[in-house]
């Protein structure tokens, strides 16, 4: 008989890991210690999760706002396509879990690389995929030449988010929205220019 996964043990224990994590740190938190805060059975945990990572992977996907599909972006200016997913932020609605989590979760990803690496997969491949689908479409209506290097396009498009996330992201301070800008000086070096008349 297969057991059915309850939505409200399945909260409280996505409520205690949060707190656990923020608190002690990743490494730190063991699944006796989430079932014990949780109120909830270790074996009711491991039917809801394969194991720590995979918790905490939904705990960060959920915090993030990564589990809502992205809006298709078609507002038929390219442009202003590409600001909308560069300036994309996560829902303020977490942001003290967020701040909390944060710096475990850094650590912990630096020094468990499979995880690591599917965390960054999840978080840059559907941006990826949006911008890409964009220039596509520059590419195929003119505006952006049709000999374009996509990757190229992508590390010019993110390496400046990235910087701006690196190096500015302060907690309680407010950053400048580097989308508009970035989507605007690429596009002012890569569009094709229109043919003056004679």
């Amino acid at each position: 008989m297969v057991r059915t996964r309850s939505p409200e043990a399945h909260e409280k224990v996505l409520r205690a890991a949060i707190d656990l994590f923020g608190e002690r740190g990743i490494d730190a938190t063991s699944m006796d210690a989430i079932a014990h805060a949780s109120g909830v059975s270790k074996a009711t945990i491991y039917n809801h999760w394969a194991d720590k990572e995979a918790l905490l992977m939904e705990i960060m996907v959920f915090l993030n706002g990564l589990d809502r599909e992205p809006e298709a972006v078609d507002t038929g200016d390219i442009v202003r396509d590409l600001a909308i997913v560069l300036s994309r932020k996560p829902p303020g609605e977490f942001d003290r879990e967020r701040d909390r989590m944060m710096p475990a979760f850094i650590a912990y990803s630096a020094t468990h690389n499979e995880f690591g690496k599917a965390w960054r997969y999840r978080v840059t491949e559907p941006p990826r995929q949006c911008l890409k689908r964009i220039l596509k479409r520059g590419m195929e209506s003119g505006l952006l030449p049709a000999t374009l290097d996509l990757d190229v396009s992508m590390a010019l498009l993110l390496g400046p988010m990235l910087y701006q996330h690196i190096f500015y992201t302060r907690v309680g301070q407010p950053s400048r929205d580097l989308g508009p800008a970035v989507a605007e000086a690429f596009c002012n070096a890569f569009a094709l220019k229109p043919r003056s008349k004679r």
